[in-house]
């Protein structure tokens, strides 16, 4: 019998949960606090132009698996491939770009703009029939165990004076993002444990234009990456042949380039080669001046659900920083993953939220974890020659060696399903022999190595290092 399930939320995961639940035959409604967002005027929840996004393979999984063969299909054609990271640095005085691929068997990165997905999804859903759009809707309260809702509605988008309705509802599910409204009437009803983290540092959006002769600014197939420690500047590409770049500053550092105006010189000194290749002086001012100057926040919290009434997906249940690109895809697979749970236990919805909850907070407590870190290797690690180091071995074992099963944990959490949590365990037992093993080695042919620099012949000296740590990593791998 068809379950009537309420959508709180039509961001890109909100609406795949709508997708997924009404290809199941539910009848779906979906309520959103703002206005149709395919319309121009709607303002975006960041309140500036758009965010970037990097769709990678839990998101494509989570598209595929929706029942709806076609979706994905209209999604990456909207995608921009990035091969690697292009990190722009100044090296004895002079400007120099140093490719870093993101996979050693040539998997990419897919840049797509929100709106577009946002869009894709919603266009699907209007032509279903077993699906309502409330925009201009605010919830207001929730009774879980009489599973009752009730929302204001509003005529205009300004949210003011609005006219509230009751309504009743099987089924809820929250993606109603970081500040989410169904988390905060959830926790009325179960001891959730909650941590929210603002860390030290704002982004500020900006555009970089076409040439006049209409191509891109900066080679296209990559996330371009400033990093400076303390500040970093990225771009990604669209198609329209622009860019959207983001500076990401500490909270001080914001404050002191308010107060001396000195932006274009800031950028001069740290992000080589932006201005003015890439954003004239006047058009810097004005767009660091114009759009915002944003935090970041970190969010977890257990359980992400209430009984058989209301569970949360997304931003709602664990908002992350931007660092490993993974917020929307972890969002996406929240929804296959919750769906995977309710086909298991077609008839104990209790069941099924509860090992969703069981299996996903764990999961995406660790990609919230790891985000956090994984500024340090944008930002720090990837001018160091010893983490080109260590990523070359990695690299090295998992195409050539693939018995003993190596890969590098970036390759695992972007181009994989396998859990979060899993790909971490994976990724300190790995460190663990890694770290012995280089040490040992480096011993051993320690004397060798003068011959070998000595002649030349260093490339043969990376490879009978490589030989030596794929022997070792063998046996202690348990692998021939």
């Amino acid at each position: 019998m068809p379950q009537k399930v309420v959508i709180v939320g039509a961001g890109p995961v909100g609406s795949l949960a709508a997708l997924y639940a009404a290809a199941r035959g539910d009848v779906v409604e979906i309520y959103e606090l703002r206005p149709d967002l395919r319309d121009p005027d709607t303002v975006p929840l960041n309140f500036s132009k758009s965010i970037n996004l990097a769709l990678s393979e839990r998101g494509i999984n989570s598209l595929r698996r929706s029942g709806i063969t076609q979706i994905a299909d209209s999604v990456l054609g909207q995608t921009f491939p990035m091969h690697g990271r292009m990190i722009h640095l100044r090296k004895q005085g002079k400007y120099v770009r140093e490719p870093q691929l993101y996979d050693a068997r040539g998997k990419n990165l897919l840049a797509m703009d929100r709106t577009g997905l946002n869009k894709t999804l919603l266009d699907y859903l209007e032509a279903m029939p077993n699906v309502r759009f409330f925009f201009n809707h605010k919830l207001v309260g929730v009774d879980f165990r009489k599973n009752l809702a009730w929302f204001e509605r509003h005529e205009n988008p300004d949210l003011a004076g609005g006219t509230e309705i009751e309504l009743s509802f099987d089924f809820m599910i929250g993606a109603d993002g970081a500040h989410s409204a169904v988390r905060y009437h959830l926790m009325k009803f179960v001891p959730m444990a909650y941590q929210q983290e603002y860390i030290d540092k704002l982004w500020c959006q900006f555009h970089f234009p076409p040439t006049e002769r209409g191509d891109f600014r900066l080679p296209p197939n990559y996330l371009h990456i400033w990093p400076q420690d303390e500040s970093m500047f990225i771009a990604l590409p669209n198609l329209d042949q622009t860019f959207t770049a983001t500076l990401f500053l500490t909270r001080s550092g914001f404050e002191q380039l308010d107060a001396s105006g000195k932006v274009v010189e800031y950028f001069n000194s740290k992000f080589p080669g932006v201005v003015p290749d890439l954003i004239t002086e006047d058009e810097l001012r004005k767009q660091y001046s114009t759009n915002q100057h944003l935090p970041l926040i970190s969010i977890k919290c257990s359980p992400y659900h209430f009984g058989t009434s209301g569970v949360i997906v997304g931003d709602a249940a664990h908002a992350m920083v931007p660092f490993y690109g993974q917020g929307m895809n972890a969002g996406l697979e929240d929804v296959r993953v919750l769906f995977e749970f309710l086909d298991k236990y077609p008839n104990d919805r209790a069941k099924a939220l509860q090992e969703y909850t069981q299996q996903r907070a764990p999961d995406a407590q660790t990609i919230n974890d790891l985000a956090l870190r994984n500024y340090r290797e944008m930002a720090t690690d990837v001018k160091r020659p010893m983490y080109l180091f260590r990523k070359w071995i990695e690299e090295s074992l998992d195409l050539y060696v693939p018995s003993t099963g190596w890969a590098t944990q970036y390759s695992r959490i972007t181009f994989s399903n396998m859990r979060y949590s899993e790909v971490q365990k994976a990724s300190q037992r790995q460190a663990r022999i890694l770290n012995g093993v280089v040490g040992l080695v480096l011993a051993s042919v320690i004397g060798s190595s003068f011959w070998f620099v000595r002649t030349g012949a260093a490339s043969r000296m990376k490879m009978s290092i490589l030989r030596s740590i794929c022997f070792v990593a063998r046996r202690m791998t348990g692998n021939p």
